[in-house]
C-alpha cells in the first residue's frame, strides 16, 4: 500500500505547483516541448509557519495556500513528490500575487 506524503515547508518557504499553459507564437504556431520556457507563475500548495524575527517572534507570510503567484525566473528548488514536480521557494522570491 502506497503512503501519501504530506510535505510542510519550514520558515518563510512555500511549496508551489507551476501552472502550465500552452505556448504558441503570435502567428499561432505551437512551440515544441523543448522550446518552451519554464513558467514563472504558479499556485501555492503549502506555506510555512512564517519567518522568525531576531526577537524570536514569528512573522506570518503574506501569501496563503491557493494564491496564484508570479515568481523570478531562477527562483526555487525543484523537487519531485510522488508524481508531482513542485518548487520550494522563499516568500522573498515571489514577485506578485495575481487576483481575478
Amino acid at each position: 500500500m502506497a503512503t501519501k506524503l504530506k510535505v510542510n515547508p519550514l520558515g518563510d518557504r512555500v511549496l508551489v505547483r507551476q501552472d502550465e499553459e500552452i505556448q504558441k507564437t503570435e502567428g499561432g504556431i505551437f512551440l515544441p516541448e523543448t522550446a518552451k520556457e519554464a513558467p514563472q507563475y504558479g499556485t501555492i500548495v503549502r506555506v510555512g509557519p512564517g519567518k522568525q524575527l531576531d526577537n524570536g517572534q514569528i512573522r506570518e507570510l503574506s501569501v496563503k495556500e491557493g494564491d496564484k503567484i508570479i515568481f523570478g525566473k531562477y527562483s526555487g528548488t525543484k523537487v519531485k513528490i510522488g508524481q508531482d514536480e513542485l518548487l520550494f521557494m522563499r516568500e522573498d522570491d515571489i514577485i506578485a500575487v495575481v487576483e481575478g
